[in-house]
Parts: C-alpha cells; structure tokens; sequence
C-alpha cells in the first residue's frame, strides 16, 4: 500500500471514529438530562392496591451464558439470545468468565456495526424493575426499550480490562408487558464481554393451561403441529375449504419453508403458534431451560412471520408448574393441549360423544393431512360445528 493511500485512509478513519465518538458523548450528555427512573418504593403491587407484593426473581433468560443450545436450534445461535453480527460477532467464550464456566464475547466484524444482542423479557405493567449485567471492555451499554417511559442506558466508558457492573432501573408503563433488553459495544471499540445478566422484579402470572376453549359457539378448532412433511394436496384442501387453521410448527422446519406456512395460515382467524425448539419433553427440564426451548421457538415464529405467539403447544402434552411459568416469562398466555386427535388416520375424541363446542383437535403435518383434515371436517359437520381460529376467541 502506498504512503498516500494510507494515510488518507488513516485519515478517513479517524475522521469517522471522532465523529462517532462524538455522538457518543452528545448522547450521553443528552441521556444524563432525564429524569431518574422511579424507585422501586414508588411502584405500585403488581396485584394492585392492598395486595401482597410478588416475589422478585430474575427474568433473563440464560443470564449466565451457561445453557447448551437445544436440539435443532440454529446452528450458532446463543440460547435465549439474538445478535445483530450472528455467529460471525457473538460467541459463548470460557476464558475468564465473571461467575460459571462461560461468558457472552462480542467482536464487531466491521466498523458500522456496535455489536448488539438483546432479548424480549415478559414484564408487568406498572412496575419497577432492575436491569444488571457484568461486562469487560470499552463503551459498554445496557438498556432496556418498550418499557412505555424514557429510560437512559447504564455505560462505562472503560472497564480498565477487568469486569465492572451496570445497572439500570425502570418502571413498565400501563400496556407494557414485555420490554426488549439490549446490550452492545461502540464503533471501532473493539471487542466486549457480558455476563450474568440480570431483570430483577416480579414475574408474569402463570399462562392457563386449557384443552378446548370454553365457548357456547358451534366451533371447533383445528390445530397442526411439527411440520416436517408439507404436501400439496394439505394446502390445497385447507385453501379449497377456507379452513382456519392453528399452526404450531417447529423452528426447523418453519425456517426451511416459511412461504408454506405463510401460505396454509391465510385464511382469516388462522396464526402460527409455539411448539419448543427441539420438541423435548419439558417436564423432564428445569425452568430456566424450559424458557429457553419456549422463548427461542418464540423468536422464530417471530422473526419469519411477523407476528410473536401467544399460545403454546408442549411437546407430548407434557408439562408442568414450571412449563406455566416459563411460557408467562416468555410472553405466553395459554398453554394449549387439545381433546380429540385426528393425526394419521385416527379420529379419537377424549371425551363420550361427538366433537363439542370449543374442541381443540390435534392434527400433524404429515403425508396422511388431507385424509385427516376431511375426516376431522365431516366429524365436525356431524356435530354440527364450524372450524374457527384460535386467535378469534383466546386472548
């Protein structure tokens, strides 16, 4: 290289880390002008007036970087996380961690990018909570948005090479009920460390778990888990009969063929759900696991279509206290089994009689799905029933 074109490059750069360094310290200055976050005193019991204040507990899902990825989870993803930079940026590092075995090490691959991982947290509205996390590096940021107030982040301009901690208090506004926390480095700051991450403060109330959906309507509801074989002649059927259909695919498959989904999922009241990461017997889990499988599966359904799940389908119908909880932590309302099954041929009602009002029926999305899917409509035609969405009658 040339002693020219270095030192105009040299130039170049300079000129952009000083401009950026100086919107740093601009917002900083701006930041540093907010008012305070309320305190924990002022906030109100999460169950309103004259009732018992909820435990505090740490809502982040796996905090410490400790937790292995779950089967068929993307290759190089972070448990519970999500990096701008991917795999390519972020990775779990057993050198030197704060607490455990493992930190999150952060390296931004250019000179535009801050290095972000964040997570969705389920919060309460009206109350007050602490974000912390423990990093190492220099222009380290933690915050929090959606919160429904203005809250500025918590930084450190350097950690002097070894691990410093920052925290940052804020209170949910009255329709907040997830935030997003984020933390990141600065441009051209070169690489960070974080560890043991914390959201101190009240859990969500436990999601409901339900089998059929209490109604007097004459509907039923068709529900398709999995989705690892995808055939034309199911799509055409749903498409041809107008059919709302309740989709609770895994990630895999889901980001294998998206438009497929997209597609068998167009029929107004119909959405797509959450069913785990890997497909795992939770109940066999720990809670913070469970909420990884859960909030991972979440983001998925996110990412691809738009739209987060607010129902959730547990593997094997297997579940727990400890299911109920990490689905609220993961934003999760109702915990969905079902009552009949028509998958592969069978047509087994878990109840005497016909299909009822409000019967949630399993199906699969295997070869057999068009025979099911008719065989399950004419049981509802005899029962006199109508499919109708989930999404229409469970808020």
């Amino acid at each position: 290289m040339s002693t020219c074109l270095s030192s105009r490059l040299s130039t170049r750069l300079s000129s952009r880390l000083s401009s950026r360094l100086s919107v740093l310290a601009a917002s900083v200055a701006l930041l540093t002008g907010l008012a305070a976050p309320v305190a924990s005193a002022a906030a109100p019991p999460a169950g309103g007036p004259g009732t018992q204040a909820a435990p505090t507990v740490n809502l982040a899902t796996n905090p410490g970087f400790e937790l292995p990825s779950p089967d068929l989870a993307d290759w190089g993803s972070i448990p519970g996380w999500s990096c701008t930079g991917g795999p390519a940026e972020a990775s779990v590092s057993t050198t030197a961690p704060h607490t455990g075995t493992s930190s999150l090490t952060v390296t931004p691959a250019n000179a535009d990018s801050t290095g972000e991982c964040a997570q969705t947290v389920a919060v309460r509205p009206n109350t007050t909570y602490t974000a912390s996390a423990w990093v190492r590096g220099s222009f380290v940021h933690l915050g929090a948005t959606g919160t429904g107030k203005d809250v500025a982040p918590a930084w450190t301009e350097t950690t002097g090479g070894g691990w410093q901690r920052l925290s940052t208090r804020f209170t949910t506004g009255p329709n907040a009920r997830s935030i997003r926390l984020y933390v990141h480095g600065w441009y051209q700051q070169g690489p960070f460390s974080v560890d043991d991450v914390r959201v101190d403060g009240p859990a969500p109330a436990p999601a409901v778990a339900a089998g059929s959906v209490p109604t007097n309507d004459k509907v039923v509801f068709f529900t398709v888990d999995d989705g690892w074989q995808r055939t034309p002649e199911a799509e055409r059927f749903i498409a041809d009969h107008r059919l709302p259909i309740t989709a609770f695919p895994l990630p895999m498959p889901a980001t294998a063929d998206p438009a497929f989904f997209q597609r068998v999922t167009a029929v107004p009241g119909s959405s797509i759900q959450d069913h785990s990461v890997s497909h795992t017997d939770l109940s066999t889990l720990p809670l913070e696991r469970q909420q990884v499988e859960i909030c991972d599966a979440r983001d998925s359904m996110t990412r691809l279509f738009g739209t987060a799940p607010t129902f959730f389908r547990p593997p094997y119908f297997t579940w727990n206290a400890d299911t109920l909880q990490a689905a609220a932590n993961c934003g999760i309302r109702t915990v969905l089994t079902a009552d009949a099954d028509f998958s592969w041929g069978a047509a087994n009602i878990w109840h005497p009689g016909p299909l009822q009002p409000g019967d949630v029926v399993l199906m699969h999305w295997t070869d057999t799905l068009a025979a099911d899917l008719q065989r399950a409509l004419a049981a509802a035609d005899a029962a006199g029933l109508k499919p109708a969405g989930l999404v229409d009658y469970l808020h």
